[in-house]
């Protein structure tokens, strides 16, 4: 310290001025300098604290669509193992409580679908049926917790006659083979039945809301579908 007041001393008035610019110079880029990378610092801080915070919300986020796939797959695959009666008896109960008469009834080939399932399929003919009493058929067969399917559904609507239609309908289920419900593995069952589940939906037609039956009438002779 005493060697650099000397050599302080021993400059210049010139030199001295400039030598005191400078450290008040660097003083200054000093106080400013750290202020500034300690603010940058924390920025940078918070944005990785935001990013993680953000990732734990997105994989809770996950874990809660996870289980939601879960229960639903579970469901779907419950349904599938409760395999469904013989489908003749099945649509006629589910007309009775239609108040619904069955004239005609046919039971189609089975239909494989993979290792794992089979499709049964009955083919069933009304005869001048109102609209909303087949309606409450429809949704007694598509509610009762079965692996059942309207697959097939063609409406005619009788000349001359108010609300009365002749119905052609296709009911079909899926049992699950030997090897699918005791040898197969069972994450492998559930996505074959989730996929038999999704097809089974795309197949089958939309059928009328009670409420807008009437509406949905065919306001002449012709096909409805």
């Amino acid at each position: 310290m005493k060697r650099l007041r000397e050599w302080f001393e021993g400059l210049g008035e010139r030199e001295r001025r400039l030598v005191v610019i400078f450290g008040a110079v660097i003083a200054a880029f000093v106080l400013l300098l750290v202020p500034y990378l300690s603010s940058m610092a924390l920025d940078s801080r918070r944005e990785e604290i935001k990013e993680l915070r953000a990732a734990i919300a997105a994989v809770q986020g996950s874990r809660d669509k996870v289980a939601d796939r879960h229960v639903k797959r579970d469901a779907i695959a419950a349904r599938y193992a409760n395999k469904a009666p013989p489908l003749a008896g099945f649509i006629e109960s589910a007309a009775k409580a239609a108040n619904i008469a069955i004239p005609e009834s046919q039971d189609l080939s089975e239909v494989p679908h993979g290792k794992r399932f089979v499709e049964r399929s009955t083919q069933v003919r009304l005869r001048k049926v109102g609209m909303l009493s087949l309606v409450r058929m429809l949704e007694k067969i598509e509610g009762s917790g079965y692996p059942v399917v309207v697959s097939k559904l063609h409406i005619r609507r009788r000349g001359g006659e108010t609300d009365s239609y002749d119905v052609e309908l296709n009911v079909s289920s899926f049992d699950q083979t030997a090897a699918a419900a005791g040898k197969e593995p069972k994450g492998d069952a559930k996505g074959d039945a989730g996929k038999l589940d999704t097809k089974a939906d795309a197949k089958a037609e939309a059928k009328p809301e009670p409420k807008a039956a009437e509406s949905a009438r065919p306001a002449s002779s012709g096909d409805a579908r």
